[in-house]
């Protein structure tokens, strides 16, 4: 990998390399961009196979987020950070000590919070050697009823902009993973008279989904070629490609799971070709984010609901632009974001910036 190349062409600012031996720790931090505000994002705790892998899964997450949080209207800027590790040990008060302190090294430009692999305990270590981080248990907490209303908000857009109205009953939603986020999503299709069919590595989890909202199981990969309505992917990214997109036989996708489409430029336009309405994920799943601005600004948890609910203006926000240039409903929510963060950069300051006072 050409780091600086890399960096260079999506527009990253940094990318720290962290390690701590005696923790057992080794972590990477990537900053995309901070015109809007400091760089904020979670901490994914995930076995990578390489160190080339991780260093690419946090360049791809960082920017995402530059562009979730500009889409969601937030003061924040972009940045991810992932841990190389099984996120299934135990031992984990030094690991995340270990990331706590790298991330106070950097100063406030970048604020973490919780990901895939890691949770409010987590984010509770982190917190005792630095304050840059939310989703603390005594604070906001966990973010996931707050991610999953605003993706449920966007499948009803996306209903609205197909089907002419936002009325899920009767509708069969296939939810592949069903973890915290996909869950609580769950929860809210099944209330709005959806029929659920899901999958997740974690069999207990979908038989969760089975005993609580009569949910139909179908096994890992099936999820693609079952017949229904709108697939929300709510796990790993990249689960849009050549494999997966001829086996879909939805009408919409729509869910919360990052980074979406495997290779944005061929994959969006396969999405499409096949006739499926794509909401793009950063702009499904910024209920995340909320929930973190929320709890820096001291919003309640009631005001972060309000808040994802827009979700839904914004998502046909990006289905309109996407109609009216002709371009890809994932293009038009890039630009959405774009628009808004060159305009905050061309603000002019209207106080004087010299001298300094030291």
């Amino acid at each position: 990998m050409q780091i600086f190349d890399t960096m260079s062409d999506m527009g990253h600012e940094q990318v720290v390399l962290c390690q701590d031996r005696s923790a057992g720790y080794r972590g990477i931090i990537a900053i995309h961009d901070t015109t809007l505000g400091p760089a904020l994002g979670g901490t994914r705790f995930w076995n990578y196979a390489t160190d080339e892998e991780a260093i690419t899964d946090a360049l791809r997450l960082a920017r995402g987020m530059t562009y979730k949080n500009a889409v969601a209207g937030l003061n924040l800027g972009g940045g991810k950070s992932v841990i190389i590790g099984d996120n299934r040990t135990a031992n984990r008060e030094l690991i995340f000590r270990a990331h706590g302190r790298f991330v106070e090294s950097l100063g406030g430009r970048y604020v973490t919070a919780e990901d895939v692999g890691t949770g409010t305990t987590d984010m509770d270590y982190v917190h005792m050697e630095t304050e840059y981080v939310a989703g603390l248990a005594n604070k906001s907490g966990d973010p996931s009823p707050v991610t999953a209303r605003g993706v449920f908000r966007a499948i009803q857009a996306s209903a609205q902009f197909r089907w002419g109205t936002s009325d899920l009953t009767g509708k069969t939603v296939l939810v592949q993973g069903v973890g915290n986020v996909g869950h609580y999503l769950c929860g809210e299709l099944h209330k709005a008279g959806a029929k659920l069919v899901v999958t997740d590595i974690r069999p207990e989890k979908v038989q969760a989904m089975v005993k609580e909202y009569g949910a139909t199981a179908v096994e890992g990969d099936a999820i693609y070629s079952a017949k229904g309505d709108i697939f929300a992917p709510c796990a790993l990214g990249a689960v849009l490609n050549d494999d997966t997109i001829p086996k879909l036989n939805v009408e919409i996708v729509c869910g919360g799971a990052n980074n979406q489409l495997h290779v944005p430029a061929k994959h969006g336009e396969a999405v499409e070709q096949r006739g499926i309405l794509y909401g793009p994920d950063f702009v499904a799943n910024a209920g995340g984010v909320i929930n973190v601005y929320g709890e820096v600004a001291g919003w309640t948890r009631e005001r972060a609901l309000r808040k994802a609910d827009e979700i839904f203006d914004t998502t046909l926000s990006v289905y309109q632009i996407a109609k009216e240039q002709g371009i890809l409903s994932y293009l038009a929510a890039d630009k959405l974001a774009e628009q808004r963060i060159a305009a905050i950069r061309g603000l002019m300051r209207t106080w004087p910036q010299w001298p300094r006072k030291s």
